[in-house]
């Protein structure tokens, strides 16, 4: 009993290591996510500061205070801004400013406004331009990545649930056949068929993962 535990348990090693690094992934991708929805905020907030004529820096300070109404001090948005904030009061230029905050969140959707907003401030561009077409180019993504997930809701529970299926299968003969499972797990033989079984559902597994996962 104690041989087809630890073999069992042995096979499903890998599994349950890559199914926790998956789920920390989703983690971080749902925080990124979240963080997205907040700089669309925020820079829909800068740009309205900016359209009344207030200079960037001046901008920035009263981002910081109408973010103080929408979130909470400990939100990623909030942290960043007030370290914005404390910067301009030490009179850091701000294109240092913004290049810092871009190499800090490591956002594909930071990283480019601060990049074209960088090179405006240079430049003399349309600095309301900038920051109105980064704030369509957010809202457009964030729609498009709502439509999909309705789509894929049902889509998403089925493939959890089918993902399930095949350890109740487990869970449930070896409490009504033992004597079954001591085949599949009580002798080489029946132990590297399971690993093949194994490695199959695996590999099916993560095809699907990439299937009902779609990234904008």
């Amino acid at each position: 009993m104690f041989y087809e535990s630890a073999a069992a348990f042995a096979l499903l090693l890998p599994f349950g290591v890559w199914h926790y690094l998956r789920w920390e992934t989703e983690c971080i991708a749902k925080k990124q996510r979240e963080f997205q929805e907040q700089f669309r905020e925020a820079i829909q907030s800068l740009s309205s500061s900016m359209r009344v004529g207030y200079s960037v820096e001046n901008a920035m300070k009263e981002t910081k205070r109408d973010l103080s109404l929408l979130y909470k001090e400990d939100a990623a948005i909030q942290r960043e801004f007030t370290h914005m904030v404390r910067q301009i009061y030490l009179q850091v230029p701000m294109e240092q400013i913004m290049e810092d905050w871009s190499g800090r969140v490591e956002q594909e959707d930071v990283r480019n406004f601060v990049n074209v907003f960088v090179m405006a401030r240079k430049s003399g561009g349309n600095m309301l331009g900038i920051i109105k077409n980064t704030t369509d180019q957010i809202r457009d993504k964030l729609e498009v990545r709502a439509e999909i997930e309705t789509m894929l809701a049902a889509r998403k529970y089925e493939f959890k649930v089918m993902s399930a299926i095949p350890f109740g299968m487990i869970a449930y003969m070896k409490i009504s056949f033992p004597e079954f499972m001591e085949i599949l797990y009580g002798n080489p033989l029946g132990i590297g068929v399971m690993s093949v079984c194994l490695g199959i559902y695996f590999g099916a597994y993560m095809l699907g993962e990439r299937i009902v996962n779609i990234e904008v």
